[in-house]
């Protein structure tokens, strides 16, 4: 991921937003050191944005597509109130392992339910009537439509989507592969939904907030 704005501005927009728990920077840091494409971690800045969009919108019941090292669940559940809770759905295990090691040392890990498997089928089998007040995804870019309908359908009315790299490191402005091509159609899909009220930001890598009507 190539940054959108300057390593300095990025480090002056962390140093001054909201710091991170001393065990999500020992996450980061784990993660860094070793795991392969560590640039995928959610980091300081977005995840303040994600603690800050929590507490005000009220959420309480959150759906993530795409889990990573566990960074953005454990940044949204610090922020969630005590009988909140999230649903973090990942396909690979050994990210999620990692993940689920920092869950246990912190007191909201409890607040984290984790599936592994293709988030579409784990969404499917939910059981009737279930509802999230937030959706945060961050997955394969090939399927960001079909995570972004199956979350939209279980989001409340007035819910939020957050969804992440919607700019592409700058990919969706002369798209060559199929993930740059996969986004700039996942941007056209949104804009043309009359579903929800949204705003692209320069945020990192890109972030879209919608709100469903």
């Amino acid at each position: 991921m190539k940054p959108l704005v300057s390593e300095a501005i990025e480090t002056y927009c962390r140093e001054h937003s909201a710091r991170p728990s001393a065990l999500l920077q020992e996450l980061e840091a784990y993660t860094i050191a070793h795991c392969a494409q560590p640039q995928m971690i959610t980091g300081a800045l977005e995840g303040a944005m994600l603690g800050l969009l929590i507490k005000l919108t009220g959420a309480r019941r959150i759906l993530e597509v795409g889990m990573f090292t566990g960074y953005s669940a454990l940044t949204m559940a610090e922020a969630l109130p005590e009988d909140g809770m999230i649903l973090s759905c990942d396909v690979n295990p050994d990210t999620t392992a990692i993940a689920q090691s920092f869950f246990r040392r912190s007191p909201h890990g409890r607040k984290i339910e984790v599936r592994l498997g293709p988030a579409l089928d784990t969404l499917a089998a939910l059981e009737a009537g279930r509802e999230f007040d937030l959706a945060f995804i961050d997955a394969d870019k090939e399927n960001y439509i079909g995570y972004y309908e199956a979350a939209l359908a279980r989001l409340r009315s007035g819910g939020l989507v957050v969804a992440d790299n919607v700019l592409w490191s700058g990919a969706v402005l002369n798209p060559k592969h199929e993930s740059d091509r996969a986004i700039v159609a996942f941007n056209d899909h949104m804009q043309r939904d009359g579903r929800v009220e949204h705003v692209m930001l320069t945020i990192r890598d890109g972030i879209t907030l919608a709100r469903k009507r």
